[in-house]
């Protein structure tokens, strides 16, 4: 958002506090569906630096799939492959390819958190249930939210295990220095035409988040397209959940790529913290990752529009990061293109300075970057 034109965002003072009957501690894992769990594992830790963590799969006792799970500071990944056709992770798989299945939310009592959101209306995924082994116990549970996602619910204050009961420690020799990666910023979810509200109040109603901020298709649309966004946050604000539908536009927007691609609403990025963007950026880059682009023309005005930043200009032009400012500060910002083969998940690097918006200032570069993906994919 620019220094001079904030007049169409809402911020959280002008909206009501969320209703934490809901207490969420942060992100404690995101679990991805994948075709091979094995190779996606090496790919985040040889390309993104994660780390190895824990294993599930034949050598634990489980046989119908595998799972890696992966760690750079707070954020935690879990890769799932089946191990046997038919299923319910092969079809998931076949209709969305890979891509997020649960949204896993650290809790102090799982119980509570699912009848709290069962009451309110959730439909359940995973009644409470009791996991233990000799590191002592986690309790889980889960309801349904958009398209085929899911959120569990994990207590985990009496287990001192690796990660959870029936993974084992992973330790291979393959150990990648991390590149920088801190926490989940914020996930977002596409859904479909006239969707978004009705998803919004799910997180508001069911779980007690508040509207942070939103943006109609004045805000967020280019000559060719446009879609719209509601942000949602729980009480605490760890949790930040922005929400996107289409919106009338002249060609085929990115919400309905994806919506086409992934056959249904998902997860479409998530945006992961770093306090050096830059170095982040850089390593990511030379360990092959791939970024959108915006024009040269780009950095021409962009300190007029907002203001001093503490970054030389020249290597965030060079590397293509994106600057914004809000009330509070100002951020970083940059985004990859697909990680997959369909033109579905990207992730989203952000470093905030003071800054509690999304980046306003920077939608219409950035949707004008992913048209030109678009019409290179014959998509738009």
């Amino acid at each position: 958002m620019s220094v001079t034109d904030n007049t169409s965002l809402k911020l959280t003072k002008e909206v009501p506090a969320a209703e934490d009957f809901l207490p969420l501690l942060g992100t404690d894992h995101v679990e991805l569906y994948v075709g091979n769990a094995k190779q996606a594992a090496h790919y985040y830790m040889a390309a993104w630096g994660f780390q190895p963590l824990a294993y599930a799969g034949l050598e634990t006792g489980l046989k119908d799939r595998t799972s890696y799970v992966l760690q750079q500071d707070k954020i935690r990944l879990v890769l799932t492959a089946p191990m046997k056709p038919g299923g319910e992770i092969n079809r998931h798989i076949e209709q969305h390819g890979d891509g997020v299945k649960a949204i896993a939310l650290w809790v102090d009592d799982a119980r509570k958190s699912f009848e709290e959101t069962f009451k309110r209306g959730a439909e359940p995924y995973m009644e409470p249930e009791v996991r233990e082994d000799e590191n002592g116990k986690v309790i889980l549970s889960g309801i349904h939210t958009y398209g085929e996602t899911v959120h569990i619910f994990v207590e985990r204050s009496a287990y001192q295990g690796t990660f959870l009961p029936g993974y084992r420690a992973w330790n291979p020799h393959y150990q990648p220095e991390s590149t920088g990666l801190k926490y989940i910023d914020h996930m977002v979810g596409n859904v479909g035409w006239n969707e978004m509200n009705k998803w919004c109040e799910f997180y508001a109603k069911v779980m007690g988040f508040a509207q942070l901020v939103s943006f109609d298709d004045k805000d967020i649309s280019t000559e060719y397209t446009a879609l719209m966004s509601k942000v949602m946050s729980n009480g605490n604000g760890r949790i930040k959940f922005p929400i996107n539908e289409p919106a009338e536009g002249r060609k085929k927007s990115q919400i309905e790529e994806y919506i086409e691609f992934y056959n249904g609403a998902g997860v479409q990025h998530m945006a992961l913290a770093t306090d050096n963007i830059i170095e982040t950026v850089s390593g990511l880059r030379d360990r092959g990752v791939e970024f959108l682009r915006v024009p040269g023309e780009y950095y021409e005005d962009v300190l007029d529009r907002v203001g001093e930043i503490d970054e030389d200009l020249e290597p965030l032009r060079e590397l293509g990061i994106l600057i914004d400012r809000d009330d509070e500060g100002y951020l970083l910002q940059i985004f990859t293109k697909p990680i997959l083969d369909r033109p579905t998940l990207f992730i989203e690097i952000i470093q905030r300075k003071g800054a509690k918006s999304f980046g306003k200032g920077n939608f219409k570069a950035l949707f004008e970057a992913i048209e030109r993906e678009q019409e290179s994919r014959g998509t738009l």
